[in-house]
């Protein structure tokens, strides 16, 4: 995987790298680029418009983690109070959009957990806390490699669009001059 030890500059998730175009002259004489300006730009655009939907992507997979943390912060909290309790208590639980429940919860062993994709299951409250517990640092980590990736994307897309301004103001010079020659 990227990202790892030197490479820390690198992506997570494998987001190609733009180089930069420090010679205009040499990048338009590369064989790829020989149907002209406009191809060059299109490609060049194509490439920005990929590096905008991986930043759309990116920022609705943050919006997830960040939704997420919190929520198994709160699993995790009922769990720890779960465990401590020793007599019937009275609750209040989330029944759908704003609208609440008053509940007698008794002292249990275990919990039921959703898995996601309408899978429920039952798990001892070790067991459960473990598991959240997993979640948790995996969402974090997972989180950070995104963060890190979108900084990433960003200096991606800032390249590619001043590799366009350069050709496109290189174009603009070589008409000039062919303009002033003539």
């Amino acid at each position: 995987m990227e990202g790892d030890g030197a490479e820390n500059t690198k992506s997570f998730s494998g987001i190609p790298e733009a180089v930069f175009v420090d010679n205009v002259d040499e990048f338009m004489n590369l064989p790829e680029n020989s149907g002209g300006v406009d191809k060059v730009l299109r490609q060049l655009d194509e490439q920005h418009g990929k590096y905008k939907f991986m930043e759309y992507t990116l920022n609705t997979k943050r919006r997830r983690l960040r939704q997420q943390i919190p929520d198994l912060a709160r699993s995790l909290d009922v769990i720890e109070k779960l465990k401590t309790q020793k007599e019937e208590m009275e609750t209040q639980f989330l029944l759908s959009d704003q609208v609440f429940l008053k509940a007698n919860v008794m002292p249990t062993k275990t919990v039921y957990l959703w898995l996601g994709a309408n899978v429920m299951l039952e798990y001892s409250l070790e067991d459960a806390e473990k598991l959240l517990t997993t979640n948790m640092t995996t969402a974090k980590k997972n989180l950070s490699c995104v963060e890190h990736d979108l900084d990433f994307l960003r200096d991606q897309w800032t390249t590619t669009e001043v590799n366009m301004a350069r050709v496109y103001n290189w174009d603009v010079k070589k008409r000039q001059a062919a303009k002033a020659s003539s």
